[in-house]
Order: C-alpha cells, then sequence, then structure tokens
C-alpha cells in the first residue's frame, strides 16, 4: 500500500477560504456578464459561507455536550 504524501498548511483554513473569495471576486470583476463570472461569484459566496462556518464552529461559545 502506498504512503499518502501529507504537508503543513502554512495558512489558516480561514486565510486560505478567504483568499479564495477575495481571488474570485477580482476575476469575476474582469469578465462581462456570463455564466463564467456567475459561477466565480457564486464560488467565492461558497468561500465566505464556510470561512463563517469555520470560525463559528472553532468558537470558545461553542461546547460539546455534556
Amino acid at each position: 500500500m502506498t504512503e499518502r504524501r501529507r504537508f503543513k498548511q502554512i495558512l489558516t483554513l480561514q486565510e486560505r477560504l478567504t483568499s479564495y473569495a477575495q481571488e474570485a471576486r477580482e476575476d469575476a470583476a474582469l469578465l462581462p456578464p456570463c455564466a463564467e463570472k456567475e459561477d466565480l461569484l457564486r464560488r467565492a459566496r461558497q468561500a465566505d459561507t464556510a470561512s463563517h462556518l469555520d470560525e463559528w464552529i472553532s468558537s470558545p461559545g461553542l461546547q460539546p455536550p455534556r
């Protein structure tokens, strides 16, 4: 069985999602109205939502059940 290649992430998930959303919006701004532009904007919104969910899940206010 082959071993999986593992590596440490330099940036946090929050930083990577924020960066991806920003880049997608910048790319979409350069395009005329079309399906590709809408797809990039949808992906940016999804990355923002994932970022907010990650922030909520890792918040200290969220406690495991006792």
